[in-house]
């Protein structure tokens, strides 16, 4: 739950961050002009407020288990997460194909630029079309976290399932019969 709160605050400050509406009201100074702090310090103006969403911005939130259709319009998957860059720039939706209830799925990232947004009757009602099979899904190089990759790294350094015990004996014990 905490994953989707801090996925969703983030991607709405990244989704905000393109269309920055500017304020002329005393209370807010121009971007670029100084304000006087409470200590008389003068202070940039780094903080741009975004006040509503507009009707061409969407959030992370709407996107996560959307399903992703082929051109067939069969589902193929679903977006499981949104891979964006430090200065706020999406860079993939990550897609969840094969499995069963999550369960065995593959995660496949591709660029935003690789879909097409579908838009349903309502606006919570949208998908995402890919000009690619489920079949081509499957046979993508899997995508890999960061964490993943250092957990992987861990085990290749340390050997894999080394518990640390001394190994069995491939020979069985000789026989004790007296």
């Amino acid at each position: 739950m905490l994953k989707h709160i801090m996925l969703s605050a983030a991607l709405t400050a990244l989704v905000a961050s393109g269309a920055v509406a500017q304020s002329d009201s005393p209370a807010m100074p121009k971007p670029g002009s100084q304000a006087q702090s409470t200590t008389g310090a003068n202070v940039s103006d780094s903080a741009q407020f975004i006040s509503s969403q507009s009707a061409d911005q969407w959030l992370s939130s709407n996107f996560e288990g959307t399903d992703v259709i082929g051109p067939n319009d069969e589902k193929i998957g679903d977006v499981n997460d949104v891979l964006f860059s430090k200065d706020g720039q999406i860079v993939a939706y990550v897609v969840g194909v094969g499995g069963f209830l999550g369960i065995g799925a593959k995660n496949v990232a591709l660029a935003p630029s690789s879909f097409q947004v579908i838009q349903g009757a309502n606006v919570d009602d949208r998908k995402l079309r890919l000009n690619m099979t489920k079949d081509q899904l499957q046979q993508a190089q899997a995508f890999e976290t960061q964490k993943e990759k250092e957990a992987n790294a861990r085990r290749a350094t340390t050997g894999s399932g080394n518990s640390g015990m001394a190994p069995r004996p491939t020979t069985p014990p000789a026989s004790t019969n007296r």
